[in-house]
């Protein structure tokens, strides 16, 4: 049987692109209103629910657990020559989490 969880945050990134892979000091942790039960895969699949800022916002998620995950903003490239500077305005952020 499957669990479900959502949540909302407002979320903004102060800091450059995040672009190498697993340093995750600039994320945000989210914390589930109630633990996965062990041993079970959760997923998360987050939204921006705001258009705030002029630049497209793309979220990254990292190290989903039982008991929450970690999230932040980091502007998508506008092409291959104009690279964007990974700071953005604050946006709300939807999500919801479900055991699979």
């Amino acid at each position: 049987m499957s669990m479900f969880q959502t949540g909302v945050l407002d979320l903004d990134s102060k800091s450059p692109l995040a672009e190498i892979g697993g340093d995750t000091s600039t994320f945000t942790r989210v914390t589930f209103p109630t633990p996965f039960p062990a041993g079970t895969t959760v997923i998360v699949i987050p939204a921006v629910q705001t258009f705030n800022g002029p630049q497209t916002p793309g979220l990254r998620i990292a190290n989903v657990t039982k008991d929450g995950f970690l999230i932040r903003l980091n502007e998508v490239y506008a092409t291959a020559t104009a690279k964007s500077d990974g700071l953005h305005t604050t946006e709300t952020v939807g999500w919801i989490a479900t055991t699979v």
